[in-house]
């Protein structure tokens, strides 16, 4: 493998404006790269390579005329889950019946990368309709976990974990509604982050935002390394005037963090779904780590985090998946994929009338304040991902595994950011990651906790 496409894209771009490598250069490598690792990998369901070609020989140009590169990422490529458009490509979002005209405009957080110098050079694979914590649809079929073939890299935004793992990108955009960022980074190894609800705006994502649910879910950016992320979270943040959910909140500077006044807590069971040995191993052991650095670290948790799995199948739930079926009907989606299927079978538990509806909503406001009392005696918590490492395909939809993705659902129905960051490894090569949640709009706190553990234990690791 080229030694330049392990480098993270902060490094990259680096050496892009020192002219020791071109745009054209880097982006015709990654290119190659995905040529190669893509057709056993099937992560990549769409290249731009013209266009990514062009768009470099431009940057190229722009840097000899101008003597200076035109934003902090000139020249370096990226890629994008399919469910956020990028002008003259189709936004499929992994549904039969998304056949739909190519985009006219991009989404408001790819214009964003773009306009800081970034070129768009594939979008990813997904589940249909991004219902799944496996990227695995009836348009363009499975994507594998890059360390494992018979693994799942997760979902929903698994084609792009598994794409930057894989090193075809250097960095990217997902979305995360019940652990979507998170989880597949974690499956594959790289680092990412769900930031505070109404931290970025959705425009240009597809489904939209709207509805009860949208409180639950976020734009997020991913990566192989975690100082990426926080440059990637300054270019994105603010209103774009169509989200209407944004919040105007200053970004803070993960490096400015003094992690010595930290207060943290950490467990691997959340009272639902225990962890097994081997991630627990690695929580512990993060946990043995941030303890050398922050002012005080206890093992402790919510007591409601025990009910965060239940909540958000309730706010999913509440019709019994009966709008889920319309959307999916007025695209012209009559066949599902397996995975959809079995996400619509598990809603129809939770349904309930108005009177039910109200008392769901009762519950949020119950677990959000007992979650935020938390917070009074701590500024962040690390914790599981998930249970387990990656699961074999189609396992993921089974009810003993299925209860593992409540240690992702219970931030985003606080809405807190919550970021992910390779810290171990299982006994058969797999990556074991933890999740470090932290107060809204304090993803600076969270990157600068994961960026301790990163450079405590290595974070990701190319495969092999």
């Amino acid at each position: 493998m080229n030694e330049l496409l392990r480098l993270s894209a902060i490094e990259q771009a680096s050496l892009i404006r020192a002219r020791k490598v071109s745009s054209q250069e880097l982006v015709q490598a990654h290119l190659e790269h995905i040529s190669f690792v893509n057709p056993g990998m099937n992560a990549a369901v769409e290249f731009l390579a013209d266009c990514a070609m062009a768009e470099a020989r431009s940057a190229d140009q722009a840097l000899a005329r101008n003597g200076s590169a035109a934003g902090p990422l000139h020249g370096i490529p990226f890629s994008i889950k399919d469910s956020i458009e990028v002008a003259g490509t189709v936004c499929t979002a992994g549904t039969m019946g998304r056949a739909a005209p190519k985009s006219a405009a991009d989404a408001t957080l790819v214009a964003r990368l773009r306009r800081a110098g970034a070129i768009p050079i594939a979008k990813t694979n997904l589940p249909d309709l991004l219902f799944a914590f496996e990227s695995d649809n009836l348009v363009f079929g499975r994507t594998n976990n890059p360390y494992d073939g018979t693994r799942t890299c997760g979902g929903s935004s698994g084609g792009e974990a598994a794409m930057i793992a894989a090193c075809g990108s250097p960095m990217g955009l997902g979305s995360d509604a019940a652990g979507s960022v998170r989880v597949p980074a974690a499956f594959c190894g790289i680092t990412s982050i769900k930031p505070t609800s109404g931290r970025l705006p959705r425009t240009g994502h597809f489904p939209p935002a709207g509805g009860w649910i949208e409180r639950l879910w976020q734009i997020g950016p991913m990566a192989r390394h975690v100082e990426d992320l926080g440059p990637m979270m300054s270019l994105l943040v603010g209103s774009d005037g169509s989200d209407p959910s944004v919040v105007d909140m200053p970004f803070a500077d993960p490096a400015q963090v003094d992690l010595g006044e930290l207060r943290v807590a950490f467990f691997t069971d959340n009272g639902f779904a225990a962890a097994d040995s081997e991630v627990a191993a690695v929580v512990q052991a993060a946990a043995a780590s941030l303890s050398r650095v922050v002012k005080s670290i206890e093992e402790d948790r919510p007591g409601v985090l025990a009910y965060a799995y239940d909540l958000e199948m309730k706010l999913l739930g509440a019709d019994g998946g009966d709008s889920l079926r319309r959307y999916l009907e007025s695209l012209g989606s009559t066949t599902f994929h397996p995975l959809l299927t079995g996400w619509l079978q598990k809603l129809e538990a939770y349904r309930t009338d108005l009177s039910g509806f109200q008392g769901y909503w009762a519950e949020l406001d119950r677990y959000e304040a007992e979650m935020f009392a938390f917070l009074r005696n701590y500024d962040a918590i690390v914790c599981p991902v998930y249970t387990q490492p990656a699961l074999p395909h189609g396992a993921s939809i089974l009810d003993e595994n299925f209860r593992g993705f409540s240690h992702t659902m219970a931030y985003n129905l606080t809405g807190w950011p919550a970021a992910v960051v390779r810290c171990g490894g299982s006994s058969s090569g797999l990556p074991i990651s933890v999740q470090v949640a932290a107060s809204p709009w304090r993803e600076d706190v969270a990157l600068a906790l994961a960026g301790s553990l990163e450079k405590a234990f290595g974070g990701w690791k190319a495969p092999k």
